[in-house]
């Protein structure tokens, strides 16, 4: 799906683009965004992070986050699962969409005031089990409460502008205005222009602006509309609606906890440090899924509309194209960061402790990516509620997974306890899929692509060792994208990959002779 968005660079504009010219445009747009997050991202967490922060320190700015979307999540209440999937029914500008945005903002109020007393609840219990081994965790552990807001309000306000079909905005300001926020603040740190304490300051409130973006944004599109329909719903609407978002309160709340509860446990069984070299290997093994993140954002109200107009071959047409790209894609940033793992360490000595944990989380982002969208073709199904459980047995392996390997293997534990829960959840999800939809986007063409993986590997192995490690990169990340994408090229893998790449050819006047 990445080189299908560069062919639309050069392709003819439509004034009304069908359901997959729209996940092209705002996916060149998306992962050009996410892209930019990533390098910036690298800078902040890869470079800045390890050499100006300890790593309690960094420890800490990951367990505040993830601690505050848990709560965050909560207080949305569902009512994202709603947006994406009941929207299009509400959708109607001259009645202000029968006053959606104003119930969403109302459940969500409702929803914080909820979250906001349990926090305060625990609390004690918080900061008597983090008393010793992450101290400075319970010295800062009340400006969790500000980022809960801030971050419950984004999620509705995002949600509600990607089922208006701009997936994007949000994006922008998440993945670069607010890391770029970050970045100022943490020079400021490292050149004294402030201490720690305002460090932290400036880092919660460079969470908190992007929600402020993301609200004018919307009131500059028209779409601030607060208007109320009373007659609009129904009382079968209203036991739909609540089903929908009890449903998406085990599901969101699911998926954010499945993401933040190794860093959770590895800080209170091993410490805040531990949790901050698990937090620098955990972002680079991230890095594999980072593709995948802008499409599924994209393409989950589409796959909303094609079961609303039980359009089955729109679905496959997205899950089957999808999946394919996105494991080329996987497979190779896989490779290209386990190909660097050395040189990694050559520049983060202090973190050798986590090498394997980027192969792990890296592993566990592949099997992701290759399964695509299965998970989103369920959930916006009318079997919507097996997901839920799907996700509940995910997390119970994690927890159990993450119980059993963390005191026997530290934080590498944590990362084969998540590829462990992550794969048999998405084979569950793929299989359910199959059976349920008759949906199945494999074949033997990835046979050949694991081959031509494997191939690509060994010849990056064999280029000697270079003294400088930059130079090394260059090397065998260069040498590892030319060989593998060739071969997926001449081998005709994807024929949506090869058609991209002979119209980009085309478009600079290189052509090859069929």
């Amino acid at each position: 799906m990445l080189l299908l968005q560069l062919d639309y660079l050069f392709a003819p504009k439509l004034l009304k683009p069908k359901p997959l010219g729209i996940i092209k445009k705002q996916g060149i747009q998306g992962t050009i965004y996410s892209y930019l997050g990533v390098l910036i991202g690298f800078v902040t967490t890869g470079i800045m992070f390890p050499l100006m922060l300890t790593q309690s320190e960094i420890g800490l700015f990951k367990v505040l986050v993830s601690v505050s979307t848990l709560f965050a999540q909560f207080a949305g209440l569902g009512f994202c699962t709603v947006t994406i999937r009941n929207f299009p029914f509400f959708r109607n500008e001259k009645t202000d969409h029968h006053g959606f945005l104003r119930l969403s903002l109302i459940v969500n109020v409702i929803g914080l005031a909820i979250s906001i007393l349990i926090f305060l609840a625990i609390t004690p219990y918080i900061i008597k089990t983090n008393d010793e081994k992450s101290a400075l965790f319970v010295e800062y552990v009340y400006y969790i409460i500000p980022l809960i807001v801030f971050t419950a309000f984004f999620n509705i306000l995002d949600a509600y502008f990607r089922a208006l079909n701009n997936a994007i905005t949000g994006l922008f300001y998440k993945e670069f205005v607010q890391r770029i926020l970050i970045i100022v603040a943490i020079f400021a740190y490292y050149f004294s222009f402030i201490d720690f304490h305002w460090l932290v300051i400036f880092y919660v409130t460079a969470l908190c602006i992007p929600t402020l973006f993301l609200a004018f944004s919307i009131y500059r599109k028209g779409e601030f509309r607060l208007g109320w329909d009373k007659n609009f719903i129904t009382k079968t609407m209203a036991k739909q609606l609540f089903e929908v978002a009890l449903f998406g309160v085990v599901t969101s709340y699911s998926g954010v906890l499945i993401i933040n509860i190794d860093v959770i446990m590895i800080n209170n069984m091993l410490g805040l440090s531990e949790a901050g070299i698990y937090t620098i290997m955990f972002y680079f093994g991230t890095m594999v899924g980072i593709p995948a993140r802008s499409i599924i954002r994209i393409a989950a109200p589409l796959i909303s509309e094609g079961w609303k107009e039980n359009d089955l071959k729109k679905i496959d047409s997205i899950y089957s194209k999808s999946n394919l790209t996105l494991t080329v894609i996987g497979l190779l940033l896989f490779m290209g960061l386990c190909i660097n793992l050395d040189n990694i360490f050559t520049f983060l000595p202090d973190y050798e402790l986590g090498r394997y944990v980027i192969v792990f989380i890296g592993l566990g982002n592949l099997i992701e990516m290759a399964t695509s969208v299965s998970q989103t073709i369920i959930t916006n199904s009318k079997d919507y509620k097996v997901i839920a459980w799907l996700m509940l047995l995910f997390i119970v392996l994690l927890i159990v997974t993450n119980l059993i390997m963390i005191p026997q293997h530290g934080i590498v534990g944590a990362s084969i306890a998540s590829v462990f829960s992550r794969f048999v959840y998405n084979l569950i999800s793929w299989f359910f899929v199959y059976k349920k939809y008759g949906l199945q986007p494999f074949n033997s063409k990835y046979i050949l692509l694991l081959l031509i993986a494997a191939f690509s590997y060994f010849v990056a192995t064999m280029i000697p060792v270079f003294d400088w490690f930059i130079w090394d990169i260059l090397v065998r990340s260069a040498t590892i994208t030319v060989v593998f994408g060739l071969l997926v090229y001449v081998f005709k893998i994807s024929k949506d990959i090869n058609e991209t790449i002979d119209n980009v050819l085309k478009k600079t006047g290189i052509q090859f002779k069929k």
